[in-house]
């Protein structure tokens, strides 16, 4: 899917291209390619001389390769962004290629981030001058984007604090609690690794210097505004080792309950076994066969002596 963007009174209009005729008529600031295909990147190479390389969204690709300047002026970024899908979280790979005072950004699927930057576009006149002013507003909108994603997963591991800290927490329920402390971890680590790679992008666009004055101070607020997010990550990922400790704690507290149980029935029967075995080793004279009430005196003996350890046991507290 290719769609266009040109800027008439400082917002965005948006038309989606179908055909090399429709992008000829047109003068974009920003060209998004959402998973492109041969059609359309022939398209851009005819009517804006860019060739798009067939790995430009490559998750493989070195570090040193993400953030560089070509000879004929193409300035490539390459940056991760964040989809925060209840059942798949996960980073996409944007290639952003400046050239030519015009945005183009190739990505395979859409993103909150770039969907949160049109409808601001749309609403706000005067919003964006330029083809840098839309990514330094990408970039602002994935860092509001991140703070956003970090309030749910405040909200949600109060969720699991509520469920394991202030009731009795059964092995299944420990279990779940578990799960939604990993899946939130996990997300955590996202964003954590999305500030830092959009520091890396915005610190290359500042030594570039490609950006006026106004947009140098811009992308330092930026930057301010993304460091603020790392204490915010660093929080919920001491709580989150918090909550993991406690469930696993809470969860050996379980297991502790059931050896306990064995360890008090198995300490309860050896009185009577040991009186059974000493009524069992004298095979010439067997006092419950020369008595009459040898059998009834041994078994009363025998369930004394199991009861007197419960009795013990339970005023000890240890039955609790």
């Amino acid at each position: 899917m290719l769609n266009v963007f040109t800027l008439a009174s400082g917002r965005l209009f948006q038309e989606e291209i179908d055909s090399a005729e429709a992008l000829a008529v047109v003068q974009p600031i920003w060209v998004d390619l959402e998973a492109p295909n041969d059609a359309e990147k022939s398209w851009i190479l005819q009517h804006f001389g860019l060739a798009i390389p067939g790995d430009v969204v490559d998750e493989d690709l070195e570090e040193s390769a993400r953030f560089y300047e070509e000879d004929n002026g193409e300035l490539h970024i390459r940056s991760d962004f964040l989809i925060d899908d209840d059942e798949d979280p996960r980073n996409v790979r944007v290639a952003f290629i400046l050239y030519r005072n015009m945005l183009f950004s190739i990505h395979d699927e859409d993103l909150p981030v770039f969907r949160l930057l049109r409808m601001r576009a749309r609403r706000i006149p005067a919003l964006i001058e330029d083809a840098k002013d839309v990514l330094l507003r990408l970039y602002e909108a994935a860092a509001e984007y991140g703070a956003d994603t970090l309030e749910n997963i405040y909200d949600k591991l109060e969720t699991v604090s509520e469920h394991v800290l202030k009731s009795e927490v059964a092995d299944a329920t420990a279990g779940e609690a578990l799960a939604a402390i990993a899946k939130e971890e996990d997300l955590n680590g996202r964003i954590r690794r999305n500030v830092m790679d959009t520091r890396r992008a915005l610190s290359f666009m500042m030594r570039s210097r490609m950006l006026n004055a106004k947009q140098f101070e811009e992308t330092r607020q930026i930057l301010r505004d993304i460091d603020s997010l790392d204490s915010h990550t660093a929080f919920l990922f001491d709580k989150m080792n918090f909550l993991m400790d406690a469930v696993v704690g809470i969860i050996n507290i379980n297991q502790n309950k059931i050896i306990k149980i064995f360890s008090v029935a198995s300490v309860a029967l050896l009185p009577p076994t040991l009186i059974a075995s000493i009524y069992g080793m004298n095979f010439r004279h067997m006092p419950e066969l020369d008595q009459p009430w040898g059998y009834p005196f041994a078994i009363v003996l025998m369930v004394a002596s199991v009861m007197a350890p419960f009795i013990y046991f339970r005023r000890k507290g240890w039955l609790r």
